[in-house]
């Protein structure tokens, strides 16, 4: 669990999480903003198979957001490899509960703190969706500058769609 004395709190998944999880999670809005690895719709077979594949990684990377004592989201890194090792994608969503209180910025500035003092990393990456203006505002407010758009980079519900990539330095690196 990582230290944290605000509302706002990272933390490992467990199965309590399940049903929340299949609440939030299954909802179209979250899916058109996601990968396709989030399936559509979500159920609890699937919340089950992913709670279990968090709790096995060997180095912990996927956290469940609470607030106020609720599961409300996730957020997670996918390291990379070879030479790009010493960076991460960052990727999140928020249940639409949740949405408009600032928690997905919090959580971004949580992990980015955990990437780069707990782990190895000195850069955080992470491709929005073109239409996705609110996870483009998340990212700016956490210092992440966009260093360009990929043109017809993403497939999602049939369209072809731009993907705007962010990035963001660990101070000093």
């Amino acid at each position: 669990m990582l230290p944290e004395k605000e509302e706002l709190l990272l933390r490992p998944l467990t199965i309590a999480d399940a049903d929340a999880l299949v609440l939030l999670a299954n909802n179209r809005k979250i899916f058109d903003n996601v990968r396709d690895m989030l399936p559509h719709p979500y159920a609890l077979h699937d919340a089950i198979w992913f709670i279990d594949a968090c709790n096995k990684e060997p180095i912990r990377v996927s956290l469940a957001i609470e607030t106020a004592g609720q599961f409300c989201g996730m957020i997670g890194l996918v390291p990379q490899l070879d030479v790009h090792r010493l960076g991460a994608e960052i990727g999140y969503w928020i249940g639409e509960p949740y949405w408009g209180r600032g928690l997905a910025t919090q959580a971004v500035a949580k992990m980015v703190n955990y990437a780069f003092t707990q782990l190895p990393f000195i850069r955080l990456f992470a491709g929005v969706f073109a239409y996705n203006t609110a996870s483009m505002r998340v990212l700016e407010k956490n210092g992440f500058v966009k260093e360009g758009v990929a043109r017809n980079a993403v497939i999602k519900n049939g369209q072809i769609i731009d993907e705007h990539r962010y990035a963001l330095l660990k101070p000093g690196s």
